[in-house]
């Protein structure tokens, strides 16, 4: 799974049509091995985006839950801290 793929379920508040775009077009980058595509390819790639992202939308937007929803920030500072643990602290 490609890193910059991001959970964006049940957060308050809610990923944004940016945040779900951006995963969707992560995705695409990773199944095709494109960062760019080429012009021959840019149609085809920017249309599963555009799928890839829609659908990502009906799910975010069909999927329940009874877990509390989760904060970002918490998250954002659990994720600070696992990177310290894994690799130590940054230099400035």
């Amino acid at each position: 799974m490609c890193r910059n793929i991001k959970t964006l379920f049940n957060f308050d508040p809610p990923a944004t049509e940016d945040e779900i775009q951006a995963a969707s077009l992560q995705f695409v980058r990773k199944l095709s091995g494109f960062n760019q595509p080429s012009k021959s390819n840019e149609a085809a790639f920017q249309l599963a985006v555009q799928e890839v992202t829609a659908a990502a939308e009906k799910l975010l937007s069909t999927l329940v839950t009874n877990s509390p929803q989760r904060n970002r920030q918490i998250e954002i500072e659990r994720a600070r801290i696992r990177s310290v643990k894994r690799f130590g602290p940054r230099e400035s």
